[in-house]
């Protein structure tokens, strides 16, 4: 059957990117949704358009996306299959069959729902398989347990590095670790806290947003034209940039940003270079990029470009520089009024502890399945933090996800309000409450957020109750903070991914293969921007007015989270060469996937930060 699959991709004009890995999969499609290949390749090709890819190749990277789209296909067709009259059961109708009350469905129909204040979770934040509420224990019904209850592989090891992440000493775990520590409840034994500095001024709970005016994307696209001029010239490298679009048979150096000329995908050919107003009048010039034997470029990227432009209409490049230079530090650049501790002990925990060390536990959303909002994997998530005690846990989100079918539908009876200070605050505070006072918690917003307001970059969540915010803390989207004086950057926009759709690169015939996940990651850095894109991807909803001090990354990171729906990933990233006798900076950048995959289970990372990326530990694992 895989001659088959393959001869129906080529008739539709598909190529295979890693041939025999994508028919494995494929057939296994086939075999599991009962689809011939005609079917197959007819879903492909809606789940192409609605993820608008641009090359008509299959690639392995979007099978995990491709069987969710089968999913959801399969979901869909049985709903359409129901009985018209059929009492379509809630959340509400579930608590009150597995409390074994007494009530009368079409009575619950008619009339009012009851307080939400008498729904909501009463579960216990260890004892994952069994709950007081809403999630089906172990002693109902086995056809109550959902097919996340069902899995079978729990907290297995997808891949780990150990001490030398340089090396990239990737291994991976077959075994699955001994679940017995599932059933033990123990008391959390006092912890050390650790310190919680953020970084940046990013928008503010309530701000205005959607009142950007094109003075302010003009303002905020030269500032970063002339911020990354100024970095060049200031490394000594590099001389004063001049107009690109005078004609002059000398080489000379210019800064600008990548545009691409049409709105179809960037490419040798439709590469622009718009200047800075200042030395152009921000006029836009062809480059040629024939001489040049390797490059990685996208639209909104700003570089450095060495290169003559013998008729004042092509700019034919011999170098092209795409990062900011590490000789410009950037640690001055932050104003010490701008990195406000979130608590009085911070400074006295920084004085005692100048070894940097951290343990940290990182998952991003969504945290429940697409069949139920009963919040499974979070509350797995938080038993084994139970177990594990991490000094602080980092959760990104979407928390209520705006593409849940439910949510999506409108088919819940409580507000998006509710639901996250029921279902993900209350939990956090038992979790908090049960660890003790030295347990801290992160949160970061996703534009992906029912419950939240839609516009990037993000003011934080508004915690209540206040008295929260001592261990439950949420910052901006994209945002910078410091704990135990680790840097740590994150970003909940799936820019890897709109990256890799845009870039356009070339690489030598006789070079090394270079990481293509790395690549993209270096770029965030090497712009100092957390979105570097742009125009942005239509599902970004980017507010000029607030960008340009919330994107800039001021700071290179000691970690950098960047979750996304491609692979998940643990990377050390090394930036350049500082001068001679230097080392060069190391960032650990940590694509932690999604907790949450269709029905199932997703994956998180394990971090063990012990002063920096050459000694320090990282663990993928399956939820």
């Amino acid at each position: 059957m895989e001659d088959q699959i393959k001869a129906e991709f080529i008739k539709s004009d598909f190529t295979l990117d890693e041939e025999d890995e994508i028919l494995k999969k494929c057939l296994t499609f086939c075999i599991n949704y009962k689809l011939t290949p005609s079917d197959l390749v007819s879903s492909w090709e809606i789940y192409y358009l609605n993820r608008q890819l641009n090359e008509p190749v299959v690639r392995d990277v979007e099978m995990e996306g491709f069987l969710q789209h089968l999913q959801n296909e399969q979901k869909e067709a049985m709903n359409n299959k129901e009985e018209p009259g059929l009492h379509i059961y809630s959340s509400n109708d579930v608590d009150m069959i597995l409390n074994g009350e007494d009530v009368d469905i079409e009575e619950t129909i008619l009339h009012t729902p009851i307080s939400k204040s008498q729904n909501h979770y009463s579960d216990s934040l260890y004892s994952t398989p069994q709950t007081n509420g809403n999630i089906p224990s172990s002693g109902k019904p086995t056809k109550l347990i959902t097919p996340f209850g069902r899995r079978t592989d729990k907290f297995v090891v997808k891949f780990s590095i150990d001490n030398m992440p340089n090396t990239e000493n990737v291994k991976k775990e077959d075994d699955n670790e001994d679940q017995d520590e599932d059933d033990i409840i123990r008391r959390v034994k006092p912890g050390k806290r650790c310190s919680l500095v953020v970084h940046g001024s990013g928008p503010e709970i309530g701000c205005r947003f959607m009142y950007d005016r094109i003075a302010d994307r003009f303002n905020a696209l030269e500032t970063q034209i002339l911020k990354h001029a100024t970095a060049l010239v200031s490394s000594g490298q590099y001389e004063e940039p001049v107009d690109p679009t005078i004609s002059s048979e000398k080489s000379i150096f210019t800064v600008g940003m990548i545009c691409c000329d049409g709105e179809g995908h960037l490419n040798e050919k439709s590469t622009l270079l718009q200047s800075s107003a200042e030395h152009s009048g921000g006029q836009r010039v062809r480059i040629e990029l024939h001489h040049v034997s390797q490059y990685s470029i996208f639209p909104g990227q700003v570089v450095g470009i060495v290169g003559h432009n013998p008729s004042g209409h092509c700019f034919i490049a011999s170098k092209l520089i795409d990062s900011i230079p590490l000789s410009v530090a950037a640690d001055e650049n932050l104003h010490p009024a701008k990195k406000p501790a979130l608590d009085p002990e911070s400074l006295s925990i920084n004085l005692a502890s100048p070894q940097r060390e951290l343990s940290v536990i990182i998952a991003s959303g969504p945290f429940t399945t697409i069949d139920n909002l009963l919040f499974e994997p979070l509350k797995e998530l938080l038993a084994y933090a139970n177990r594990k005690l991490p000094q602080l846990l980092i959760l990104l989100g979407p928390f209520i996800d705006s593409e849940h079918p439910e949510i999506k539908k409108g088919t819940v009876d409580r507000t998006f309000d509710d639901i996250f200070q029921f279902e993900i605050i209350r939990r956090l505070q038992d979790y908090a409450e049960y660890m003790g006072s030295h347990a801290r918690v992160v949160l970061v917003p996703s534009v992906r957020d029912a419950n939240h307001d839609f516009v990037f970059p993000q003011p934080p969540f508004d915690i209540r109750p206040p008295d929260l915010k001592r261990q439950i803390t949420s910052i901006t989207n994209p945002g910078m903070f410091e704990a135990n004086q680790v840097k740590i950057g994150c970003c909940s926009v799936d820019i890897l991914k709109h990256l890799s759709g845009e870039e356009t690169s070339r690489i030598p015939k006789d070079g090394t293969p270079s990481d293509r996940m790395s690549r993209l990651a270096n770029h965030i850095l090497g712009q100092r921007s957390f979105y570097p894109l742009y125009p942005p991807a239509e599902s970004v909803p980017l507010d000029f007015s607030l960008a340009p001090e919330a994107l800039n990354i001021s700071l290179i990171p000691d970690i950098l989270i960047l979750p996304s729906d491609m692979k998940y990933f643990v990377k050390v990233l090394s930036l350049g060469e500082r001068s001679e006798g230097e080392q060069p900076v190391k960032c650990i950048c940590v694509n932690p996937g999604r907790l949450a995959k269709g029905e199932g289970g997703g994956t998180f990372v394990e971090l063990n930060y012990y002063g920096s990326p050459d000694t320090s530990n990282a663990s993928i694992i399956g939820i």
